[in-house]
């Protein structure tokens, strides 16, 4: 840790101390931002953002709490800002079906949910979690977790990260936010109660270990199922009750019925056929997603499919339709066969 030598010279404008004192939050602070907006793309933002109003506000830095609680102020308060002022990615590409898509089991709300890489989410410091912590960190970043965050309003969701996920205390909370510790300790209870009933009953502790054999295999078994557009074989590997989503489309679709339905009809209609390439997102299983034209050589990305997993099959499919979030996988636009 940079010592007072170090924020002495950030304060007396040194670019270099001042990179030296951040970095170590760097990762964290971006991930801080993607649990509460919710995108990527969002997250980076607002992470630079934090880092020029912490540059440009130093001087006004005593110390009276840590450098990494005034650099999580700073991060929080300009994330409420862009949730309450509406500033989210207008540019966002609108997503279009192809075809007539079927009625599904029920209508959600539009989500702008988007996958965070796990190459992103190594190195995060557990470690730095606060004893209050209810959430391990990469528990906080899964998909089930993420979507019931969504359902708070921006408040309840920045006393809920801070509180349960990052272990800061009430007090520490409530001067972050200029608020009271009985307003935080409210707010705490109503997120709770929120994230309790929306999070979904899954039997995630029998899941396979990330990277283990077993996850390997029904990772490697779906892969091969999808590939060559064999319904029943994926039906075979989801729980009865999967879900079918496709962020920021407001349709679920529940059951094998429906599923099977979907993938026969829409994504493997007509013979279509992909190329998955394996990859992680928000600690589960993913994959780039490549649709094959028997025409040409050229595979076209076709967004990224993440996986589920609960005990020994998958309860939920999540296909992100949006192609621009492929280079955070390390993953390109087009491929050749």
């Amino acid at each position: 840790m940079p010592g007072e030598d170090t924020l002495q010279r950030a304060q007396a404008g040194d670019g270099q101390a001042f990179r030296e004192l951040t970095e170590p939050y760097r990762r964290e602070l971006q991930v801080h931002c993607y649990r509460i907006l919710g995108s990527i793309q969002d997250a980076e933002d607002l992470l630079q953002e934090t880092l020029l109003a912490a540059w440009r506000g130093l001087d006004g830095f005593e110390g009276r709490s840590s450098l990494r609680s005034w650099l999580y102020r700073i991060a929080t308060n300009r994330c409420l800002n862009a949730l309450r002022n509406g500033a989210r990615r207008p540019e966002r590409p609108v997503f279009v079906p192809e075809v007539t898509l079927p009625e599904p089991t029920r209508h959600g709300d539009p989500s702008w949910l988007e996958p965070y890489p796990d190459v992103l989410l190594d190195g995060l410091p557990d470690g730095e979690l606060g004893p209050e912590a209810r959430y391990e960190s990469k528990e906080s970043v899964s998909l089930a977790f993420l979507v019931a965050l969504q359902h708070l309003p921006p408040r309840q969701r920045a006393v809920l990260v801070l509180r349960d996920v990052l272990g800061f205390r009430a007090a520490e909370v409530a001067g972050m936010l200029d608020s009271s510790e009985d307003s935080v300790t409210s707010a705490l209870k109503r997120a709770r109660a929120t994230l309790t009933a929306r999070m979904p009953e899954t039997d995630r502790e029998r899941a396979p270990l990330p990277r283990s054999s077993r996850e390997r295999k029904i990772v490697e078994d779906f892969s091969r199922a999808f590939e060559s557009g064999d319904v029943d074989a994926i039906l075979a590997l989801l729980t009865e009750d999967v879900w079918l989503t496709m962020p920021p489309l407001p349709l679920e679709y529940q059951g094998h019925a429906a599923t099977g339905h979907f993938l026969a009809t829409i994504a493997l209609r007509d013979g279509r056929r992909y190329h998955l390439i394996p990859t992680y997102a928000n600690g589960q299983p993913a994959f780039g997603a490549y649709l094959i034209d028997p025409g040409t050589p050229i595979l076209r990305a076709h967004g990224v499919l993440v996986l589920t997993l609960s005990g020994d099959r998958i309860s939920a499919l999540t296909r992100f339709m949006d192609n621009s979030l492929l280079p955070y996988f390390g993953l390109p636009r087009t491929l050749r066969s």
